[in-house]
């Protein structure tokens, strides 16, 4: 009985280590209210250290091994900044997929469980999304054609959209999200691809002009793969009700309503260039159908790539259009 008292009275607080300042969307609307939810179904004896901005050390491509090894308890990443390590889950990452956050995180989680929970030993998925749509953001000249992306230089965050500009023309630069708006100050970079959600945070609408949206008809010109992830140790040292808290705020549910988040988030980030005085484009469609096969080599290169590890690519990418499609509907 004494053990089992000390079990029920065992606090915790995790570690929870992220990309984004307090300030920026999903600062405010995931990962806060996360916490003060696990807090409070757990009586308080279940707490985040909320580590924002990198503050906790290393980079953005080392969170997903800080979380394998247990130096941070939670994270949210983008496995994508780890160029090759996560192949499967790239197929979200290929262009012209979705335009909706909210049916990728849920074809995105079915897939997970299927196809790339191998590809992350030691971690404990909790819930996994793509962001809305991107787009392309300018600061001196307008994408109108695929021609006006001849002799950009543009930051991309994963290796599957660094091949899409190079693709359509540009030279891609990777980085992560942090390190862009230094880029773009310096002239390292002449713009980049991002969803509105997360500019505002970064005041990015301050430093380019130029902002081409892709016709709305069309699946997304990209997206990128989230994915929140506790150590799997840490979750297993946890008792039954501890344990019980966190699958109750994970899951096929929670990834949806992730989902939503995101794609709510657009208009206020677009509101804020907007107001700048930014000048914005809509990329038709018959123009998207030139990018569309500039781009086709990529799902051929991916499938490949899937087929020389053993996997079936050609199903992999099939599985992944049909559950996006899927949930489209059901939205």
């Amino acid at each position: 009985m004494a053990l089992a008292t000390a079990s029920q009275a065992q606090e915790v607080t995790l570690k929870f280590h992220h990309i984004w300042n307090p300030q920026a969307m999903a600062s405010v609307n995931v990962i806060g209210p996360w916490c003060e939810k696990i807090a409070k179904e757990s009586a308080n004896r279940m707490k985040c250290q909320i580590l924002p901005a990198m503050s906790g050390g290393g980079t953005p491509p080392q969170l997903v091994d800080r979380v394998k090894d247990g130096v941070d308890d939670v994270v949210i990443t983008l496995p994508g900044y780890t160029a090759g390590r996560f192949p499967a889950m790239e197929v979200f990452e290929l262009p012209f997929m979705t335009n909706s956050a909210e049916a990728g995180a849920r074809a995105s989680w079915d897939y997970l469980q299927k196809y790339a929970l191998k590809e992350f030993p030691g971690t404990r998925i909790l819930a996994s999304w793509v962001h809305d749509e991107g787009y392309v953001h300018t600061r001196d000249k307008p994408v109108k054609t695929l021609a006006d992306f001849k002799g950009l230089k543009m930051r991309a965050p994963t290796r599957q959209t660094n091949r899409l500009l190079a693709a359509l023309g540009a030279s891609p630069v990777g980085m992560p999200l942090p390190a862009i708006p230094d880029a773009v100050s310096k002239g390292t970079i002449d713009g980049f691809l991002l969803p509105w959600e997360v500019m505002p945070s970064l005041k990015l609408q301050e430093m380019v002009k130029f902002h081409s949206e892709t016709d709305p008809s069309r699946p997304a010109l990209y997206s990128a793969v989230f994915v929140f992830a506790m150590n799997q140790s840490r979750y297993d040292s946890l008792p039954a009700d501890l344990k019980k808290v966190i699958d109750n705020n994970s899951g096929a549910a929670y990834s949806q309503a992730i989902g939503k988040v995101w794609d709510s988030s657009q208009a206020a980030g677009r509101k804020a260039a907007q107001e700048r005085g930014n000048t914005f484009y809509t990329v038709p469609a018959s123009e998207l159908d030139n990018w569309v096969k500039a781009s086709a080599p990529l799902y051929d290169g991916w499938i490949a790539d899937m087929d020389g590890r053993g996997m079936p690519g050609k199903a992999m990418l099939q599985d992944a259009r049909d559950l996006l499609a899927k949930y489209r509907t059901a939205k």
